[in-house]
């Protein structure tokens, strides 16, 4: 049985998977996910330090005495030192460029307008204090640093606090490296939902922020989901996602290998690809069989590949331009010329990567534009990371003495027709 099912997209099995594709976040962070993820934040939540502790012996696998022992300390790593992976430094610098360069033109103030008698401002600040999380477990993520603290950093962000699994932050020199380099000064090697539930409430030893952001497994999507009445949370990205959407002159062999860059995130990641030739569906499953098989580690991309991994045989490219936007996914490719053009059409998508040149690997670390994405059909109504997550947008009103008749006799009759007397009676009293 070929790991990456073909199915007509307009069968009744077809609309069956797109249908669960719809409700994938519902099984990502199931009820059960939920309820566990619940349990630990409210322990955090109620029991601070303590709580923190019981929860990263029981669900991190370290044991401490204290809190303070969680957080990175120890001398700066060298950029030259054998522990780093060759390349990394000149690969890192490049990607933090890359970040500085696309973020820099979202920057820019507020404004003033004048109308009337009437002054209106808005005013922009940055956030005091924000939580990111960068993931761990299978693997440590120094992409994730780059594409969160940059932003942040950028909006003017006084204090960035990072929280990773505890193992991923001492087995990873790259990802030490990255922090050090970005001079993030306060990192806590803590993981999962209870990671979410200090930054969120504070603790003894932790002072909660104003915001969380930065990607994660279901328990840390299902704790930010919980939080989210405490603290701000930018959306609710969880594991990754892909739609390829390409004609017959595509290539079988790119096209798998960028289904698998996605598979291997995670066991409930999901690789797609949307097209209206069947002989490329069948390259591309054969070509997904075959790489697969040269991966060194391949469980994670085999299970995302068996619960999420679909190619969508579409009737024609039109077909497929309307069953992309019905998905609304994290990443979308358009490979071929016919798909490429659609890149001049609105696409709902959280990213779009157009040619067979242009792998979504290259939005992952050196493309420029943050990797944080809405998943899960969130690209509908939710966008990219970038510098106006770490903003707060506040208005100032000043009505001149003598400008309040203007403006009176509006709010007046607006206040009657809604039945509240005390509004209209407030704004006559200016004019009286």
């Amino acid at each position: 049985m070929a790991l990456l099912e073909i199915v007509k997209a307009s069968s009744r099995k077809g609309r069956a998977r797109i249908e669960r594709l719809a409700q994938r976040g519902d099984e990502v962070v199931s009820s059960k996910v939920l309820q566990s993820a619940a349990r630990i934040v409210e322990g955090v939540r109620r029991g601070g330090d303590k709580g923190l502790l019981e929860s990263v012996r029981r669900l991190d696998g370290v044991r401490v005495r204290k809190v303070e022992e969680l957080r990175l300390g120890g001398e700066s790593l060298p950029s030259n030192s054998p522990k780093l992976p060759v390349g990394f430094v000149e690969g890192l610098e490049r990607s933090i460029a890359a970040v500085e360069r696309y973020h820099r033109r979202q920057i820019h103030s507020g404004f003033t307008i004048e109308d009337g008698g009437m002054r209106l401002e808005e005013r922009r600040t940055p956030l005091e204090r924000v939580g990111i999380y960068v993931p761990g477990g299978r693997a440590a993520y120094p992409s994730t640093v780059v594409m969160t603290v940059v932003p942040a950093r950028l909006a003017g962000v006084r204090d960035i606090v990072v929280a990773t699994p505890w193992k991923s932050l001492q087995n990873s020199p790259a990802l030490q490296y990255t922090l050090q380099r970005l001079r993030v000064n306060e990192v806590w090697g803590i993981g999962g939902a209870q990671a979410i539930a200090a930054l969120a409430y504070g603790t003894e030893s932790i002072d909660r922020v104003d915001k969380i952001v930065g990607p994660g497994n279901a328990w840390v999507t299902a704790a930010k989901q919980l939080v989210s009445r405490s603290v701000g949370v930018e959306s609710l990205a969880g594991p990754s996602e892909v739609v390829i959407l390409a004609t017959k002159d595509s290539s079988a062999e790119w096209i798998a290998a960028d289904l698998l860059a996605q598979a291997e995130h995670d066991p409930f990641a999901a690789a797609m690809l949307v097209t209206p030739s069947r002989a490329l569906s069948k390259a591309v499953a054969a070509e997904v069989a075959l790489q697969l098989k040269q991966l060194p580690r391949d469980t994670a991309a085999k299970e995302s590949l068996a619960r999420f991994g679909t190619v969508f045989v579409v009737d024609d490219i039109e077909a497929g331009f309307h069953l992309v936007n019905e998905i609304a996914p994290e990443h979308l490719q358009l490979v071929g010329k016919a798909a490429e053009a659609l890149a001049e059409r609105t696409l709902v998508a959280g990213a779009v990567f157009v040619g067979a040149a242009t792998p979504e690997v290259f939005g992952d670390y050196v493309a420029g534009p943050s990797h944080v994405l809405p998943t899960c059909g969130g690209a509908r109504y939710a966008s990219a990371l970038g510098v106006d997550d770490f903003i707060r947008r506040w208005h100032v009103v000043q009505c001149a003495p003598g400008a309040a008749s203007r403006w009176a006799s509006a709010a007046v009759a607006l206040a009657e027709a809604e039945g509240l007397p005390a509004h209209a009676e407030a704004a006559l009293r200016r004019v009286r």
